[in-house]
């Protein structure tokens, strides 16, 4: 079974057929189609690699969901200066089933 490595968001993922992933945020409506361009390594027989890209290779997916992760609590404090921040972030993401690995 055929695997790729991709980049999208500034991240690596290592991706086959019918794994679903979570990425940064992508445009787009739950069943909608997206292509990713950005292939690094195509683990076939023989494996291929990029430098940094494979010409021609894309790997494609469905989205399934978009949504918000786990809140997270940004908390400074200053030691005796009377200082504190309190701050949340829930980061954006998109969930995509991979459905074509190849050229």
């Amino acid at each position: 079974m055929a695997s790729a490595t991709i980049r999208t968001g500034g991240k690596q993922y290592r991706v086959a057929v019918g794994d679903t992933i979570r990425v940064e945020k992508l445009a787009g409506n739950p069943g909608d189609a997206v292509t990713f361009t950005e292939v690094l390594a195509l683990e076939s027989d023989p494996p291929r690699f990029g430098t940094p890209l494979i010409e021609g290779a894309s790997v494609a997916g469905q989205i399934k969901a978009q949504g918000r992760g786990e809140k997270l609590v940004i908390f400074k404090f200053r030691r005796r200066k009377r200082y504190r921040r309190k701050n949340g972030h829930r980061q954006a993401y998109t969930e995509v089933q991979i459905t074509n690995v190849g050229d």
